[in-house]
C-alpha cells in the first residue's frame, strides 16, 4: 500500500481525553447502573460543592457548552446560563483509575510517551509505521492516521470514553490539532497546513500566549496567529521582551523543538505488539502466530541489547475480537536479552494463554493483536549466568577453538607441501610436478595399448 510521504517525517501525537472528569464520572455511573442517564448526553458539569452550588466548573458536557458554560467559571454563573445544569462532585479516585488505564494503553502502542497531565499525553510515533501495517492494509488508511484511529478506538471501546488525537511534526502543532472539533476526532496540522488551519486562529489560541500577551498583540492590530507569524520579529521582541517575543514568533510559524520527555524505560520495561494480518484462531495458529512471536521477540531483544539491559520477566498479551486484553507472564531463573530465550518463553506462554485450561480459544475468542514484553529489568554490568547459558558459552568456545586449531593445521600442511614442491622443482625442473587431471578416454585407450 502506498504511504503518505509525510509519514516519513517526525511524527508526534497529542492525545486528549474529551471532558475527562465528566466523562470518567459518566463511565463510572454507567458501569454501576447501565440504565443511568449518560451525563455526556445532557447539560452537566463537574464542579464546586454540589449542595451549596458554590465553587467553579472544572469540566462540562458538550450540551452544557452549547449553553455557554465554560470551564473555570463560577458555578452560580453557569447555573444562570443553564438552570437545568446537572452538577456532580469531583471524584479523584475515579479520575486516577481511568487515567492510569488510559496511559497504560498508550504505553502499549509506543515506548515514548510523555504524560502532560492526568488526561493528556504526547507520543513520539516516529518510525513506528511498520507496527500498524496490517491495520493500515485492512482499513485503507495511511500511517499515521491509521495508528491514531486504532489507539482512539481502543480507548473508546475498552474504557468507555473518547479522546481526540492531534498529529503533527512537533508537540506544539499536535496539541493545537487535538483541540480542533470534538469529540472522538483525529486532526492533523502539518507545516503545509498552517496557512489553512493555523494562521486564521485568534492569537489567544496560540499555546503559551496568555491573556496579557494576547492583549498587547491585539493592541497593535495582531489579532490572529498568522499576523504574528508574518510580523517583524524585532517588533515582537520590542513589545513583549526578548524571550517572549522570540517564542511568539517561532510558535506562530509552527516551529518547536521540544522533545517528548519519556519516563525511564526501566520503570515499565520493553514491549512490542502488532495487529494481526488476519484474526488468529485455533485453526490457523500454527501458521500465523509463531512468525509473529518471532518478530516481536526479536524487536524486544534488540531494544534490550541496545540499552545494555536484561529482563527477569517475559510475558505475552493479546487483544481479542471483543477488544478485551489478556496477558500472561513468567519470571526467568536469570535475566536475559537473548532473542531465542524470549521467543521460546513467549511461545510457551502464548500456548498456555490460548490453549490451556480455560484458554481463550476454548471460549471461542479470536485474536486480532499480539504482543511480547520484558520487565523486571537488570541494569547491572555483571550477572550470574545460568547453567544452560554456561554450557552454551562453553560449547561456543570449544567450537571456536576447534576451528582455530583446524585452520592452523591446514596452514601447516599447505606450507609443508609448498616447501616439498619447491625442492622437487629445484632438482628436477619446473614441469616435474603438475596438478593432477582426469585423463580423457583417448589417453586411457592409448595407455592401455
Amino acid at each position: 500500500m502506498e504511504q503518505d510521504p509525510r509519514s516519513q517525517e517526525r511524527c508526534i501525537f497529542h492525545i486528549d481525553v474529551n471532558s475527562a472528569f465528566l466523562s470518567w464520572s459518566a463511565v463510572k455511573r454507567l458501569s454501576e447502573n447501565p440504565k443511568a442517564t449518560d451525563l455526556r448526553t445532557i447539560p452537566s458539569a463537574v464542579g464546586g460543592d454540589v449542595k451549596t452550588r458554590h465553587g467553579i466548573i472544572t469540566a462540562k458536557s458538550i450540551p452544557a457548552k452549547k449553553y455557554g458554560v465554560t470551564t473555570g467559571e463560577p458555578v452560580v454563573k453557569a447555573l444562570q446560563k443553564c438552570p437545568q445544569l446537572v452538577l456532580i462532585p469531583s471524584d479523584f479516585k475515579t479520575y486516577r483509575t481511568y487515567s492510569k488505564a488510559f496511559m497504560d494503553i498508550l504505553h502499549r502502542y509506543c515506548p515514548a510517551v510523555e504524560q502532560a497531565s492526568i488526561d493528556e499525553a504526547y507520543m513520539d510515533m516516529t518510525g513506528l509505521s511498520e507496527n500498524f501495517a496490517a491495520y493500515s492494509e485492512r482499513t485503507g488508511i495511511w500511517f499515521p492516521e491509521c495508528a491514531a484511529m486504532q489507539i482512539k478506538n481502543e480507548i473508546r471501546d475498552t474504557l468507555g470514553f473518547t479522546v481526540n488525537v492531534g498529529i503533527s511534526v512537533n508537540k506544539l502543532l499536535a496539541k493545537t490539532a487535538s483541540d480542533f472539533e470534538k469529540p472522538d476526532r483525529i486532526h492533523t496540522l502539518y507545516p503545509d497546513e498552517l496557512e489553512e488551519k493555523f494562521w486564521p486562529m485568534p492569537i489567544d489560541r496560540l499555546f503559551g500566549c496568555g491573556p496579557a500577551t494576547a492583549g498587547k498583540l491585539k493592541a497593535i492590530g495582531m489579532d490572529t496567529i498568522g499576523e504574528a507569524a508574518h510580523a517583524d520579529p524585532d517588533i515582537l521582541r520590542a513589545i513583549l521582551g526578548e524571550k517572549a517575543g522570540g517564542y511568539i514568533y517561532k510558535s506562530a510559524n509552527g516551529i518547536s523543538d521540544s522533545p517528548v520527555e519519556t519516563e525511564e524505560e526501566d520503570a515499565r520495561g520493553y514491549s512490542n505488539e502488532m495487529t494481526t494480518a488476519v484474526d488468529i484462531t485455533r485453526e490457523n495458529y500454527a501458521r500465523e502466530m509463531p512468525p509473529l512471536i518471532r518478530e516481536l521477540s526479536r524487536s524486544v531483544s534488540r531494544r534490550l541489547k541496545r540499552d545494555g539491559v536484561r529482563a527477569f520477566t517475559v510475558g505475552v498479551m493479546v487483544k481479542t475480537d471483543s477488544f478485551k486484553r489478556h496477558s500472561r507472564q513468567t519470571k526467568l531463573p536469570d535475566s536475559t536479552d537473548k532473542e531465542q530465550i524470549i521467543e521460546k518463553t513467549a511461545g510457551t506462554l502464548m500456548e498456555q494463554l490460548l490453549f490451556g485450561r480455560g484458554g481463550l480459544f476454548q471460549k471461542g475468542n479470536r485474536i486480532r493483536l499480539a504482543g511480547v514484553f520484558a520487565t523486571g529489568l537488570d541494569r547491572g554490568n555483571y550477572h550470574q549466568i545460568s547453567l544452560m547459558e554456561a554450557l552454551e558459552n562453553m560449547k561456543s568456545a570449544e567450537m571456536e577453538r576447534s576451528a582455530r586449531e583446524k585452520a592452523g593445521a591446514e596452514k601447516k600442511q599447505r606450507a609443508a607441501l609448498d616447501d616439498m614442491m619447491k625442492k622437487i622443482r629445484s632438482r628436477y625442473g619446473q614441469d616435474a610436478v603438475r596438478k593432477g587431471a582426469k585423463p580423457d578416454a583417448d589417453e586411457n585407450n592409448t595407455a592401455e595399448r
